[in-house]
């Protein structure tokens, strides 16, 4: 399936913008994703909505997830 050209534009500008407002968000998936995953390794997620408790989650990485995400990189 092809993505509308002036689309792809857009979602690179959003992009963009999205770097220059978070750049250590950024930087932290960077460090992360520059390495392999191992199984075992754990994903923590919070998030913490203004005037709420934080909900927090967390998975343990497997050789199903690694596969998965290695055909992820493949897509681009």
């Amino acid at each position: 399936m092809a993505m509308n050209p002036a689309s792809l534009m857009k979602l690179m500008t959003m992009k963009s913008k999205f770097e220059k407002n978070h750049p250590k968000f950024v930087a932290f998936l960077q460090t992360v994703f520059s390495r392999q995953f191992e199984e075992g390794t754990i994903i923590e997620l919070t998030v913490k909505r203004p005037g709420e408790e934080a909900v927090t989650t967390n998975i343990s990485v497997t050789k199903d997830d690694i596969d998965m995400f290695n055909e992820m990189k493949t897509l681009g």
